[in-house]
């Protein structure tokens, strides 16, 4: 979906039923649509939708069939009966990506013991990079800051613009 000024759009989706319902801002979708946009990602779209697996499974099939580059997820990860977000992921991609939930989880235990009970999941549908993170802003912003570096050259690859990952881009 990339368009002319910027290389890759994004949508974030913030996962909240008190958000949905319009009872809490959305604190963490602003943050992650700000560290994105700082990193020159457009977010060309932003969601909230509450903690439902079926609707929010549908949500990202139809962002990755307008052909967005990146979705973020924000909230759901945990362990309460109503956080989904893993399993609606799980559901839509063709490819995890252990290597990314991991690093976030254990930068996020240099924080937190908490974070290990975090399930959030990254992969691909298609060209299209998801990446689960924590509802709070701050949980946000941590682990979307650990993964943001692999972010770019993940885009890339997927969408088939580096053939090699060992040789730079022309």
């Amino acid at each position: 979906m990339s368009t002319e000024g910027c290389k890759y759009q994004a949508a974030v989706v913030t996962v909240s039923d008190k958000g949905a319902a319009g009872e809490r801002e959305d604190k963490s979708g602003v943050v992650v649509r700000d560290i994105l946009e700082s990193a020159g990602i457009e977010v060309a779209r932003r969601e909230i939708v509450p903690d439902e697996a079926n609707l929010l499974s549908e949500l990202m099939v139809a962002l990755c069939d307008l052909g967005f580059d990146l979705i973020v997820t924000t909230g759901g990860t945990g362990v309460s009966p109503r956080d989904v977000t893993p399993e609606a992921t799980l559901s839509v991609i063709d490819k995890e990506i252990p290597g990314m939930a991991e690093a976030m989880r254990a930068e996020s235990l240099k924080v937190t013991p908490h974070a290990m009970i975090s399930r959030a999941v990254c992969g691909l549908r298609g060209g299209t990079l998801i990446i689960n993170l924590p509802g709070s802003p701050k949980g946000a912003r941590e682990n979307l800051e650990t993964v943001m570096p692999a972010v770019p050259h993940t885009l890339e690859v997927a969408g088939g613009r580096v053939s090699e990952c060992a040789q730079p881009p022309d």
